[in-house]
Parts: C-alpha cells; structure tokens; sequence
C-alpha cells in the first residue's frame, strides 16, 4: 500500500478508506461476519467525482466546443480501457483483495475489476483529502495521460473550426498552402488558415490533410487565447 500511495502522490489520513477501496465483494461477501465492506460504494462515488472534474476540465480546455463533442470526450477519458490503463499504471491489481473464486479466476488482471477499483480509489481519496487532492490525481493519471493524448489525436480540428466559424454569418474560411520541402517520399507541408482574408493559424504536416488539421488546432487555440 506504501507504494501504491507513491504512484498516487498521496498519503492517506485514514488508512481504512484506502483498505476499503481495494476491497472486492468477493472478498468483502467471504469475511461477511468480520464486519468487511466492499469497494461498490466507493466505486458510485468515484465515477461521480470523475465525472465532474472530467467535465470541467473539458469546459474551460475547450470553450468553444458544443456539448455532444465534450461528452464524447469525457466518455472517451473516463472508459473502462482508460481506468485499466491506469490501473496498470499504479500496478493495482497487486494490491486488491479477492474472494478464493475470483482469485483463482485471474480477477487481479480483469479489467473490469481493476477499472472499478480506480474510481473506488479516487473516492477514497476525496473522503481523506477533499476535491483538490482527488482532482490533482485525476489530472496526472487521467486527463493527462494516455487516454487524453488519444482523444487529442482524434479530435477533428477542421470540422470544430467549421463549426466556430458559421456561428456568424459572412465569414469565409480558406485553408490556403504556403509551401513544401522535402523529397517526394518524405515531404512537408505548410499551410495556413484564412477567416475574412486573414491568416488566424498555421501547420504543417507529412500530408495536405495533416498539415490543414494542424492549422486548424493553432486557430482554435489562438481563438482560445482571445
């Protein structure tokens, strides 16, 4: 437990909520007259509170974007393979405690198991230390790990930019090439974006499409900045 305190970058006041988290109902069910309780509990809070702080960083990250894109955003960072990701991370399954069956079943590397104790283990964290504790653990490990690198590597800049920009009428978008370099079977290229004639954002990229998306994200993020 030591060490799982140190991937999170938190020490627990109260060491029964970390117990708890880490507690399946498998094991809670076999040591029943013990008094034992399951992380089931824990796991509603937990997903509730992910879903919060996912929720607002999306709101603030992303100002501009309608609200069908940022819930298919937070449902892509909160899933099921981005929790066991992170459980494998912090190397939980190691430390859960099982029922007999559900060891021998290779519970410890379910990933159903493990992403459920990760949202147990985040609301452990926000009853011994509060919202602020819990968010900065989601922030490292979730929001900004893998799973967020790949929502960013899906996120279609040009269609978002499209949509900004026809929210008033008469502007006119133009993606407009500045240049190559480069070998035919390795090239580069620079474009440009252009509202109303004025450039609002560059790229460049191995392709014509790539380097317009590219484009597309500086303007976005310029526009974000104004």
């Amino acid at each position: 437990m030591e060490q799982l305190e140190k991937d999170l970058g938190y020490i627990f006041r109260d060491r029964s909520l970390l117990e708890q988290a880490l507690h399946h109902s498998s094991f809670a069910n076999e040591h029943r007259g013990r008094g034992m309780e399951s992380n089931e509990r824990l796991e509603f809070l937990g997903d509730a509170i992910l879903g919060f702080v996912s929720a607002r960083h999306l709101f603030t990250t992303y100002p501009h974007l309608p609200e069908g894109d940022l819930t298919r955003m937070r449902a892509a960072l909160v899933c099921e393979q981005s929790l066991y990701e992170v459980a494998c991370q912090w190397d939980l399954g190691r430390c859960l405690r099982l029922g007999r069956g559900e060891e021998a079943g290779g519970g410890r590397q379910r990933q159903s198991i493990l992403a459920d104790a990760v949202e147990a283990l985040l609301a452990a964290v926000y009853l011994d230390g509060g919202l602020e504790a819990v968010s900065g653990i989601i922030h490292r490990s979730i929001l900004g790990g893998a799973a967020a690198r790949r929502v960013e590597e899906r996120r279609d800049y040009k269609t978002a930019l499209q949509e900004l920009v026809q929210r008033e009428e008469g502007r006119v978008l133009i993606y407009r090439q500045t240049g190559e370099s480069g070998p035919d079977h390795n090239k580069v290229f620079q474009f440009e974006v252009l509202i109303n004639g004025q450039s609002v954002g560059h790229g460049t990229g191995r392709s014509k499409k790539e380097a317009e998306q590219a484009a597309a994200k500086d303007a976005l993020e310029n526009w974000n900045d104004t």
